[in-house]
């Protein structure tokens, strides 16, 4: 079963608005609901759940209520990370099933994307997506002085999904939060920690599967999703 779950308990501060920007209306529907669209589209996805905010799951329930593979709305925590939990504890009783993690804040994942992903997943235990990085990228010092120039044709820009076998992403999780120097930015770096033995097998991805962050951001969604 393949599970896609849309990470939405963000508050998005650095958005500037008084709601948090799933609920932005970006070409007349909100953020949140456009990636429900992408992932109800593709019939390689099973079911769809969203994590939000405790306080806005009513607003999620309405929002969902016209796509029938959003079978679950659950609230979220304080970081990313207790959000992946959240589902991940749902669905523990299905070892076999499949997880594909999303920025819920990412509306324009295309439908390559996630059947490239849903493909992978066939061959692969846990997938990223991610892009050529177009910067040269420097790592710097405590004292801030340069201290290497990675190639930059050996980085790339991480995206989402982020899609693994359930099995594999929540042994890793239960490894990471019994460390007690556990940190994380995403799920991929959890299994990559925790989980060595598993390779990831990165998808390509897109330029326009950005993250909206800042108000600039609204404009390129708008141009795309119009």
């Amino acid at each position: 079963m393949i599970i896609a779950v849309l990470l939405a308990a963000g508050v998005g501060h650095r958005m500037g608005s008084e709601l948090p920007k799933q609920f932005i209306e970006v070409a007349g529907r909100t953020i949140l609901e456009h990636s429900i669209r992408a992932f109800s589209a593709h019939a390689g996805v099973d079911e769809i759940v969203v994590v939000s905010h405790a306080d806005f799951i009513d607003r999620v329930r309405s929002l969902a209520a016209p796509y029938p593979k959003v079978r679950h709305i659950v609230p979220g925590g304080k970081e990313r990370y207790d959000s992946s939990m959240a589902a991940i504890r749902l669905y523990e009783g299905m070892p076999d099933a499949c997880l594909m993690i999303h920025d819920a804040a990412r509306p324009l994942v295309s439908q390559r994307i996630i059947g490239d992903c849903i493909a992978a997943l066939s061959r692969y235990d846990a997938v990223d997506v991610a892009i050529p990085a177009t910067d040269t990228i420097i790592q710097v010092d405590a004292e801030g002085h340069i201290a290497s120039i990675p190639a930059r044709s050996t980085l790339r820009n991480v995206q989402t999904p982020q899609c693994f076998r359930l099995s594999v992403i929540a042994d890793a999780y239960h490894r990471g939060l019994a460390d007690p120097g556990f940190v994380t930015t995403d799920d991929c770096g959890v299994v990559h920690r925790y989980r060595p033995d598993v390779p990831i097998y990165v998808v390509e991805g897109e330029s326009t599967n950005v993250k909206i962050t800042y108000p600039s951001d609204l404009a390129l969604a708008e141009k795309v999703l119009s």
